[in-house]
């Protein structure tokens, strides 16, 4: 699964994907730790134009003909496998497929910890930070969705990130990993005359490798939906300590 990642700040979206200078009097900071239901960009193709577009959205997908006044729970994430069929996804994944950008993610490793007080072997979550190699910005495979509120006629657009089975080194961390596109499939993915379930699948099997990422223990920093800062992704065998002096606590948003 993917529940957290950095999000890029908006400047650098736009070097990066050659889109141009937004009117936009507040761009979008980089962000060390999206929480699912945070608004994040994302890039999506128009109807009317061949050139992506930048835009804003609620991570975690409310599909179109959702009716209950709250939005579905845990729609942050899809199961490659399942989003050609299940209803929640398949006519995203047939019409509305995005790009999600990202600097890297976590997730969380099973592991066992000793109690230093009791000597007793507890359960616990080891969180990793996950990056390309090469550095830079790569894109997650989503699907997205515009909602109106049946009530208020409020628009809603969001989205949501595309998962496969883990293997290799990402594997070994947690069963499920994002879908990472190359460069070279973006354009496909958003393809809007691509409608055929099985060719979209196509393109996401195409996935860069696990061999294609680094990773690394952070410290429990990440737990804290409110905690934002580049000492979220500092190795935790080099991270300073938090409590010696000069250093600042972490940064709040």
């Amino acid at each position: 699964m993917c529940g957290r990642f950095v999000s890029p700040e908006e400047r650098a979206l736009e070097r990066a994907f050659d889109l141009g200078r937004r009117d936009n009097p507040n761009p979008f900071a980089r962000r060390y730790n999206v929480f699912p239901t945070d608004t994040i960009p994302f890039l999506r193709q128009p109807a009317n134009s061949e050139r992506p577009e930048l835009a804003t959205g609620r991570w975690g997908m409310v599909p179109y003909w959702w009716k209950e006044a709250k939005p579905p729970k845990t729609s942050f994430n899809a199961r490659l496998e399942e989003a050609a069929g299940k209803p929640m996804w398949r006519d995203a994944f047939a019409r509305a497929r995005c790009l999600i950008p990202a600097e890297g993610w976590y997730e969380w490793q099973a592991i066992e910890r000793v109690d230093p007080s009791t000597g007793e072997i507890r359960k616990a979550k080891q969180p990793y930070f996950l990056r390309a190699k090469e550095g830079g910005i790569f894109c997650f495979a989503g699907v997205a969705a515009y909602w109106k509120d049946p009530k208020t006629g409020k628009a809603l657009r969001s989205c949501a990130i595309l998962t496969a089975a883990a293997d290799g080194e990402l594997g070994r961390i947690h069963d499920r990993a994002p879908v990472v596109l190359p460069r070279e499939a973006w354009s496909a993915w958003l393809d809007r005359r691509i409608s055929d379930p099985a060719k979209a699948a196509a393109v996401a099997k195409g996935a860069l490798p696990p061999s294609a990422f680094s990773q690394w223990k952070v410290r429990l920093l990440v737990n804290d939906a409110k905690t934002d800062g580049p000492e979220l992704i500092e190795p935790l065998e080099t991270a300073p300590d938090p409590t010696s002096a000069g250093q600042s606590p972490s940064r709040r948003r």
